[in-house]
C-alpha cells in the first residue's frame, strides 16, 4: 500500500473519500460483470463442445455417404454429376451485444436439396452424401459462432479481471491508506491547536490575576 501525495486538509480528506466511494462502487460493477461474462463463457463453451461433438459425428457420416457413393458410381461419374449442380448458400452474419460487446451471430440458409441430380448415372447414396453434407452448414456455422464469441469474451474476461485487481489490490488499498494519514494529520493538527489555545488561555488567564 502506498499514501498518495495528497495535502492532508479537511477539502482533500473529502474528495478523497468520495473518490474512494467511487472506486467501490466501480470494483462491484466491475464484479459483477466478470461473473456475468464468466456465466457466459462456461454456457458457449459447453454448448460448443457439443457442437463440436456433434459436428465429428455427422461429417463421419458424410464422409461415409460419400466413400459409398464412389464405390457405387465412380469418382469420375460423381465428380461431372457434383459439377452440374448449382445451389445457392447465404451466410448472415450479424451481431448481439453483451455487456457493452458486440459478439458475431452467423446464420445459414440454403435451399432445398429436392433431386439435385437426375435420375441415371448416380444412385441414392450420391444424394444421401449430397444432403448430409449440406446438413453440416448450420452446424459449422454456429460452431464458427461460439468460437470467435467465446475467444471475445475470454479476452474481455481478461481485461476485466485485470481491472478487478488493480481497483482491489492497488487503488482502493492506496486511497484508505491515505485517508487514514490525512485523517491521523489533522487529528495531530486539532490536538496541537487545542494544546495552543490551551497554553495561551492559561498565559491570559495568569496575565489578568492582580499582583499580591
Amino acid at each position: 500500500m502506498t499514501i498518495l501525495n495528497i495535502a492532508p486538509t479537511k477539502s482533500a480528506l473529502l474528495a478523497t473519500r468520495h473518490q474512494l466511494d467511487v472506486a467501490v462502487e466501480g470494483y462491484d460493477l466491475l464484479e459483477q460483470k466478470r461473473q456475468i461474462l464468466v456465466f457466459e463463457l462456461m454456457t458457449r463453451l459447453k454448448r460448443a463442445t457439443e457442437i463440436e461433438r456433434q459436428t465429428d459425428q455427422a461429417l463421419a457420416l458424410a464422409f461415409q455417404a460419400l466413400q459409398d457413393a464412389v464405390l457405387e458410381v465412380g469418382s469420375v461419374t460423381l465428380e461431372q454429376a457434383i459439377l452440374a449442380i448449382r445451389q445457392g448458400h447465404q451466410v448472415n452474419l450479424t451481431t448481439t451485444h453483451l455487456m457493452g460487446l458486440r459478439l458475431p451471430r452467423v446464420t445459414v440458409h440454403h435451399e432445398l436439396l429436392g433431386l439435385p441430380f437426375g435420375i441415371s448415372g448416380t444412385t441414392a447414396q450420391t444424394d444421401l452424401a449430397m444432403s448430409r453434407f449440406a446438413g453440416l452448414l448450420p452446424l459449422l456455422a454456429e460452431l464458427a459462432e461460439l468460437q470467435n464469441v467465446i475467444l471475445r469474451l475470454a479476452a474481455e474476461l481478461r481485461k476485466t479481471q485485470r481491472r478487478c485487481n488493480a481497483l482491489i489490490k492497488i487503488f482502493i488499498p492506496d486511497y484508505r491508506q491515505t485517508i487514514g494519514a490525512i485523517a491521523a494529520s489533522l487529528e495531530e493538527r486539532e490536538r496541537e491547536a487545542f494544546i495552543i489555545v490551551r497554553m495561551m488561555r492559561d498565559r491570559l488567564a495568569q496575565s489578568a490575576e492582580p499582583p499580591s
